[in-house]
């Protein structure tokens, strides 16, 4: 009887072992494929990443090439792209590669497209890619730039951001940052709530801003994504060697250049066509003031002869060594007319002005038409305007101020105009303004920034920077 149970527990003894064994076994296995799948996994992730890293510093890379050779977009090759490098790690071993593809700017523009592929030395078939846009800033960036204090009153919207050198009263809604060069100012305005110390950017809409160095409050309700001071300043003076630039560009690369109109002539009347011509006038005389006074010339024409049409330069520049008139529309062109004297003159009642007086129009408002206007003294509107006034165009005044001259006079017939709207930015070395306070000047100004002269700008237009700064970085598909 005895000898019978110990058989039996034998028997399930030995069942027993076989059932753990095969357990183990299975969770051996299943141990062992989890570990091959997490370590194949981890090499996966690891062969990402160090493909990301391989793109990412294929982007630094040409960054750092365009900082010691800013107009090279061939690699120092000569040669079309790609272009492929190997990347080391700080013992010399090979650990990734990039492929890089670099689109140079277009006319006029400092805008580079940087795309960079990067595989990992360890498994090429894992590839990242990146596509980063570079560009030297021009002043085209702000909505309105500016080099004595200005002032934006109750009711203006500004959507772009702004820089003034001096100090800025703003009492409207800033949808972006609002910048100044100057740590306090005085407000000189009759009704400023604050004289002396006022702050480089401040408020007069209630709570009004206290005086330093009582603490700057936080004003999200007028200036939406903050603003600053003591910031560093736009150098207009500076613009006087971007206009021989554009001079000589004009004369030697492509451009269309005119010398004082002559004797017997008072400047230039440009109308652009939309067919990528322009009819060039040679102005006579000036338009009476009639009635009119507070400025001594109408700045409207009067008689003119007719000189030829041209076509669009192939550069896109244009520079009058005049005063100019200008108006018209363009369908797909990019321009940039500059009235200046050069060597400057000594005398500052010699620089020479932009006048619009009829509207300047785009066709499309995709960044595929731009027109910068750069007046040496001032980007001014005359007498003889229209009365709903439109204006594409980014604006330089180097030396006085955009906004319209001053008419005065009981029987002045042009001296209210009723609505001027401005697609483009304002760069103003004074106060710049369409209006004034007697009431003469346009009653409505709307003045709207172009978002697409930040990456796209006029040709040669001045810049802010001779460094690239990034616009854009984002890992893409294709």
């Amino acid at each position: 009887m005895i000898k019978e149970k110990i058989k039996e527990n034998k028997g399930i003894i030995v069942i027993q072992t076989l059932v753990f064994g095969v357990v183990v076994v299975i969770i051996i296995g299943a141990l062992s494929g989890w570990a091959a799948t997490t370590t194949k996994a981890g090499r996966i992730a690891f062969n990402r990443e160090q493909a990301f890293q391989s793109a990412e510093a294929g982007v630094d890379y040409y960054r750092w090439h365009l900082a010691h050779a800013s107009t090279d977009y061939q690699d120092g090759t000569g040669t079309t792209g790609p272009y492929i490098h190997d990347l080391e790690d700080k013992d010399g071993n090979i650990i990734g590669q990039f492929s890089l593809d670099i689109t140079a700017p277009g006319l006029g523009s400092t805008l580079v497209k940087i795309k960079s592929i990067g595989t990992s030395a360890f498994d090429s078939s894992y590839q990242r890619k990146i596509l980063s846009q570079v560009a030297k800033p021009s002043i085209a960036k702000y909505s309105v730039a500016g080099n004595n204090a200005m002032r934006f009153g109750a009711g203006t919207e500004v959507f772009g951001p702004i820089h003034v050198n001096g100090g800025i009263r703003f009492d409207g809604l800033a949808h972006n940052i609002v910048t100044s060069g100057a740590t306090t100012y005085t407000d000189g305005d009759w009704d400023a709530c604050t004289k002396s110390n006022s702050y480089g950017v401040h408020t007069c809409l209630s709570p009004a801003d206290p005086t330093s160095p009582t603490t700057l409050p936080s004003r999200p309700d007028v200036f939406e994504a903050g603003r600053l001071i003591s910031q560093p300043t736009i150098d207009f003076s500076g613009f006087t060697t971007d206009l021989a630039i554009l001079k000589s560009n004009a004369q030697t690369s492509n451009g269309f250049y005119r010398d004082a109109a002559g004797s017997g002539y008072v400047g230039y009347h440009i109308v652009l066509k939309t067919n990528d011509t322009f009819d060039l006038y040679k102005i006579n005389s000036w338009a009476s003031l009639g009635d009119c006074s507070g400025t001594s010339s109408s700045w409207s024409v009067n008689t003119q002869t007719l000189q030829g049409n041209y076509q669009f330069p192939s550069n896109g520049i244009i520079f009058i060594e005049d005063n100019v008139v200008i108006d018209g529309q363009i369908n797909g062109a990019r321009l940039t007319i500059t009235a200046a004297d050069l060597p400057v003159p000594s005398n500052p009642a010699n620089y020479k002005n932009v006048i619009i007086n009829n509207d300047l129009s785009y066709t499309s408002y995709d960044s595929t038409d731009s027109i910068g206007l750069i007046g040496q003294k001032g980007v001014m509107v005359g007498m003889i305007s229209e009365d709903n006034l439109k204006i594409d165009a980014a604006l330089i005044a180097q030396n006085d101020r955009v906004g319209r001259f001053y008419y005065i006079g009981g029987s002045c017939t042009y001296k209210n105009r009723s609505v001027i709207s401005l697609f483009g930015m304002i760069a103003s070395y004074t106060r710049y303004g369409f209006a004034y306070t007697g009431g003469t000047g346009y009653t409505t100004r709307n003045i709207t920034y172009d978002a697409n002269l930040l990456y796209a700008p006029p040709p040669n237009f001045p810049l802010t920077s001779d460094q690239y700064q990034i616009l854009s970085w984002q890992e893409v598909k294709n």
